[in-house]
C-alpha cells in the first residue's frame, strides 16, 4: 500500500515534468525570435538618441589606431616653421622671408607648393615666380569665436582654399571627418574648396587625373567616386552633414610623409630630390606662433601631442584622396540603416540561440565569450578592409538577449517548482486524512530528488527574544534617530553615541552587499577595510570628517563618522545668493585646495567635489568636505576592485572627460572645483556652460567681469583636455596665493 501511495505522490511530478519538457519543445523558437525583435527594437531606439554614439566612435578611433602603418609613398614634403625658426625673425615671419623660401623650393621643381599661412596683407606673396600658378594660399571662413581671415591680395581666388574642418563637438571635440567643399558665406575668402582637397585635386591633374560631380553630387576623382557623408552614415546618428564631408582615413603620424624645417631648405639642407615633383605643404608648428590645432583619434596614443596642427590635418587630407586614387587605398565604407539592423538583430538572435543550446553556466560563458571574441574580430577584420560596421550595438544585442533568455528561463523554472509544491501539498492534505502521512513524508524525505531544495529548508524562526533585544542599538552602541538618505546599496542616518559622554550626535553609513554568496561577501569585506583605513587616514585633517569607528553586523558593513553641523556650499551659490566676489571665490578655493593637497599627498581621487559635497561648519566657519563614497585609489585595480567597483562615478557639470570615461586623475578634482568657482562667480550652473567647438574648454569669460589674473588661473583649472590644466593642488595654491 505504501508502494502505491508513493507511486501516486510521484505521478504529478512526473506529469509536470513531461509537460514542461513538451512546452520547451514547441515554445523555443517563438521565445527566441520575440527577445531578439525586442533587444533590438530597444538597441536601436537607445542607437537613435545617441546614448551608444560616443562608445561607437571610441572603438572607431581604437580601430583606427591599431591599424599596421603604412609605408609613406613619397609623394608629399611638409615643411615646417618652427619655434628655431622664428627666432631668426623675432617670433614673426617676415614677407621676405616667405618670398626668399619659396622661390628657393621652386628651384627644385615641386610639382605643386601649398602655402598654409595666413597672409591678408601681404600684396607680394610669391611675385615674379615662374610658376605662380603653382602655388596655393589659404583663407578661414568666419566662425564661433573668430573672424574671417581674406585671403593674400594678389593670389586668384582659384589658388586659394578655406582652412576651415569640422570636428565632433557633440561628442567629443575629435577631427573624424573631412569638408572637401562648401558653397563660401563670405565676402572675401569666397573659396569653395577645402585647402587640403584643393591640392590634391591640383596635383592630380598635373598627372592628367581630372576632378568631376555626378549627376547625383557625388564628388569623382579620375575614376574614384568619394561618395559623401548622409546624417546616419556609420554610426552616427543626425550629423549635421553641410558642406561635403567624407570620412577622414587617417594616416599614421610617423607615417605621414617626410618633413623638414625652414631653416633647412633656406641653408641647402634638404636633397633636391625630396622636393621635385612632388607636392610640398608649408606651414608653422611653432608652439609660440598662433595656429589652429584639433584633437585626433590619436590624441590618445602616449608617444603624440594631445592635438595635431592644421598643417597636418590639411596634408592628411590631401594624402587621403591622392593615396586612394593611385594607390589603391580604401574608402571607409559603411552600410545602409537597413542592413545594420538586420546585422544587430542578426547578433541578437544569435545571443538568444546559444544561451538556450548552452544553460550550463561554465559552457555558456567559454561560448559567449568566443562568439563575442568572433564578433570583434570581424568587425576589426572588416576595418581594415575600410568597413565600419557596428560592434557596440552588436555586442550589446548579443549580451542583452542571452541575459533575457537566461531570466525568462528561470521565470519558467520557477512557475514549475510552485506547481510541483502546489501538487505536494495537495498529496500531503489526502494522505494525512488516511493516517500514512507522517511514514510517507518519511520515505520522500530520503529521496530529496523528488522535492524541490526550498522546499525541504526550515529556516529558524527570527522573531527571538535575542534578535529583538539586539536591534535596539547598532553594535549595542549607536541609536538610530533619523534617517539622512538611502540609495541602492547604502542608507545614512544619524544616531547618538550611547557610550560617549554627552550622547554626542554622529552619522551611520550603513553599506549593504548586492550579493550575499561567500566569495561576494569575502571580496566586498576586504574592500570595506581598505575604504575603511582609507577615510581613518583621511580624517585626520581637521576638514574632513573623522572616521569613529567602522564594523560588521549581520553580513552589513557600517562606517561611524563625525557629524559636521553647518550648511553646504550650494547654499551660499546662486540662485540661493547673489553671485559672489572674487574674494569670496579665492578664498573658497584656497580652504578647498588645502583639503584636496592633503588627499593627493594619499593618491587618493575623490571623484565627487561638487557644492553639496562641502560644509561650511557652524562651530568655526571651516569648509569641510564629506562624502568619501566614491574615492578611488591611484593604482592598477585588481580583478575583485574590477567586479565589484563602477566606473563613470561623478556628477554631470562638474566631473570632466576622463573621469566619465572611466579614467579619473588627481587633476579630475581640480576641474570640479574650478567649474564650482566659475558657478560662484558667474551664477550659472556648469551643465549650462558651453564648450568652445575648437578647444573644448568652457566658454564663460563673456557672461562676467572678472580679473585677468583669476580668469587665467580658472580656465587652467577646467581645461578640457586634462595634459592642459594644473596637476596638483599644489600648483594651483601657488599661483593663487601670487594674486
Amino acid at each position: 500500500m505504501i508502494s502505491g501511495l508513493l507511486e501516486k505522490f510521484r505521478a504529478p511530478f512526473v506529469k509536470v515534468q513531461d509537460s514542461r519538457e513538451t512546452s520547451k519543445s514547441k515554445s523555443w523558437l517563438q521565445m527566441i525570435l520575440v527577445t531578439s525583435v525586442g533587444v533590438t527594437a530597444f538597441i536601436w531606439g537607445v542607437r537613435e538618441l545617441k546614448w551608444l554614439q560616443p562608445w561607437e566612435l571610441r572603438v572607431y578611433d581604437q580601430m583606427l589606431r591599431s591599424r599596421p602603418s603604412e609605408a609613406p609613398k613619397r609623394r608629399i614634403l611638409l615643411v615646417k616653421i618652427t619655434d628655431e625658426d622664428l627666432k631668426l625673425d623675432k617670433w614673426t615671419i617676415s614677407d621676405r622671408r616667405i618670398n626668399q623660401l619659396l622661390k628657393k623650393i621652386e628651384s627644385y621643381q615641386p610639382r605643386i607648393i601649398g602655402l598654409y599661412l595666413f597672409q591678408p596683407e601681404n600684396n607680394y606673396l610669391a611675385a615674379n615666380l615662374q610658376n605662380q600658378d603653382n602655388i596655393f594660399s589659404t583663407c578661414l571662413f568666419n566662425t564661433l569665436g573668430k573672424d574671417e581671415i581674406p585671403p593674400p591680395p594678389n593670389f586668384p581666388i582659384d589658388n586659394v582654399g578655406f582652412s576651415n574642418v569640422v570636428a565632433d563637438n557633440e561628442n567629443d571635440q575629435i577631427l573624424r571627418r573631412s569638408l572637401l567643399f562648401v558653397h563660401s558665406p563670405e565676402k572675401k575668402c569666397t573659396t569653395s574648396f577645402a585647402f587640403g582637397a584643393l591640392i590634391a585635386i591640383n596635383y592630380l591633374d598635373k598627372q592628367g587625373i581630372k576632378y568631376d560631380f555626378t549627376n547625383k553630387g557625388d564628388f569623382q576623382l579620375g575614376k574614384i567616386l568619394f561618395p559623401r557623408l548622409q546624417a546616419n552614415s556609420g554610426s552616427y546618428e543626425h550629423l549635421d552633414t553641410d558642406g561635403y564631408q567624407i570620412l577622414l582615413n587617417y594616416h599614421h603620424p610617423n607615417s605621414l610623409a617626410d618633413e623638414v624645417t625652414l631653416t633647412q631648405v633656406l641653408n641647402g639642407q634638404v636633397k633636391p630630390s625630396l622636393i621635385k615633383d612632388r607636392l610640398v605643404i608649408i606651414g608653422t608648428t611653432a608652439a609660440n606662433f598662433p595656429q589652429s590645432s584639433f584633437y585626433t583619434p590619436y590624441s590618445a596614443l602616449p608617444d603624440q601631442p594631445p592635438r595635431m596642427p592644421a598643417l597636418f590635418i590639411h596634408a592628411q587630407i590631401a594624402s587621403q584622396l591622392i593615396s586612394t586614387v593611385l594607390d589603391g587605398r580604401p574608402i571607409i565604407w559603411y552600410w545602409p540603416d537597413w542592413a545594420e539592423l538586420i546585422w544587430v538583430w542578426g547578433w541578437s538572435l544569435l545571443g538568444g540561440i546559444i544561451t538556450w543550446r548552452w544553460q550550463n553556466p561554465l559552457l555558456l560563458l567559454v561560448v559567449g565569450g568566443t562568439t563575442l571574441l568572433g564578433l570583434v574580430v570581424i568587425c576589426v577584420t572588416l576595418f581594415l578592409q575600410g568597413g565600419w560596421i557596428p560592434l557596440v550595438p552588436s555586442a550589446l544585442a548579443l549580451v542583452i538577449s542571452s541575459i533575457c533568455v537566461i531570466a525568462y528561463t528561470s521565470y519558467q523554472n520557477q512557475r514549475q517548482t510552485q506547481v510541483i509544491i502546489l501538487q505536494v501539498e495537495k498529496q500531503q492534505e489526502a494522505m494525512s486524512t488516511t493516517g500514512y502521512a507522517y511514514a510517507q513524508l518519511n520515505v520522500l524525505l530520503e529521496d530529496k530528488t523528488a522535492l524541490p531544495d526550498s522546499y525541504l529548508d526550515f529556516p529558524p524562526p527570527v522573531d527571538s527574544p535575542e534578535r529583538k533585544s539586539g536591534d535596539l542599538l547598532l553594535g549595542g552602541r549607536y541609536k538610530i534617530s533619523q534617517i539622512l538618505g538611502a540609495g541602492g546599496f547604502c542608507r545614512t542616518y544619524l544616531a547618538q553615541d550611547t557610550q560617549r559622554p554627552g550622547n554626542p550626535i554622529c552619522v551611520v553609513k550603513k553599506l549593504m552587499p548586492a550579493r550575499q554568496d561567500t566569495r561576494f561577501l569575502q571580496v566586498a569585506r576586504r574592500l570595506f577595510n581598505s575604504e575603511a583605513e582609507i577615510l581613518q587616514s583621511l580624517g585626520k585633517h581637521h576638514q574632513i570628517p573623522e572616521l569613529l569607528a567602522y564594523f560588521e553586523d549581520n553580513q552589513e558593513f557600517y562606517l561611524i563618522q563625525q557629524y559636521i553641523e553647518g550648511h553646504t556650499l550650494s547654499e551660499e551659490l546662486p540662485p540661493v545668493r547673489n553671485v559672489q566676489n572674487e574674494s569670496f571665490v579665492i578664498e573658497m578655493l584656497k580652504q578647498v585646495l588645502e583639503v584636496l593637497e592633503f588627499v593627493h599627498q594619499h593618491r587618493v581621487i575623490h571623484r565627487d567635489i561638487k557644492p553639496t559635497n562641502i560644509i561650511r561648519c557652524a562651530e568655526d566657519n571651516r569648509l569641510v568636505l564629506i562624502d568619501f563614497g566614491a574615492v578611488k585609489l591611484m593604482q592598477p585595480p585588481s580583478s575583485e576592485q574590477t567586479e565589484l567597483a563602477t566606473v563613470a562615478i561623478g556628477t554631470r557639470g562638474y566631473a570632466p572627460p576622463e573621469q566619465f570615461a572611466g579614467h579619473p586623475r588627481l587633476c579630475s578634482d581640480i576641474y570640479a572645483l574650478g567649474m564650482i568657482a566659475i558657478q560662484a562667480i558667474t551664477g550659472i550652473p556648469p551643465q549650462d556652460l558651453h564648450p568652445e567647438p575648437e578647444t573644448g574648454n568652457i566658454m564663460w569669460r563673456q557672461t562676467v567681469q572678472v580679473s585677468e589674473e583669476l580668469a587665467a588661473i580658472l580656465d587652467k583649472m577646467v581645461c578640457y583636455h586634462f595634459s592642459d590644466r594644473y596637476q596638483s593642488a599644489a600648483a594651483v595654491l601657488q599661483d593663487l596665493k601670487r594674486l
